[in-house]
């Protein structure tokens, strides 16, 4: 199982993105596998809003849809004890400026088994998950 994250989403459908051309790669890669992908709800939300200004809330719209009918997406949730350990989560990397959505990711990629993740963020790396599909700087 792969964890996608928000800056995945972001980068392949924005071409202005810095990590597009990356983004496109990966996503083929992933295109042409039955590699299984998760991602959570935070995630969507976070992206959904970020897309709709970096371009249209139609669009933002319109791929929001697309990535809730996937069958190639699961889509995680979390309860309220993720939640609590995220914000515990929050605290300890506070140092680091990890994003809450990215707290909340850390939760539940480890109930769920996840190592691997889909990212251009460092946090992800600090946090002792693997980068996909290149490692960050």
């Amino acid at each position: 199982m792969l964890f996608i994250d928000t800056g995945a989403l972001i980068a392949r459908l924005v071409e202005r993105d810095q990590h597009h051309e990356r983004a496109l790669e990966a996503w083929a890669a992933l295109a042409k596998g039955q590699q299984r992908c998760a991602t959570s709800n935070y995630v969507l939300d976070e992206c959904i809003t970020l897309l709709a200004r970096k371009t249209t809330y139609g669009f933002a719209a319109s791929e929001g849809r697309k990535l809730y009918a996937s069958s190639r997406l699961d889509v995680l949730r979390p309860d309220a004890a993720d939640e609590r350990s995220a914000i515990e989560l929050f605290s300890k990397y506070a140092d680091q400026r990890v994003s809450f959505t990215d707290c909340v990711s850390f939760v539940l990629m480890k109930r769920s088994r996840i190592r691997r993740v889909f990212a251009f963020d460092r946090h992800f790396a600090v946090a002792g998950f693997e980068l996909w599909p290149l490692s960050l700087p």
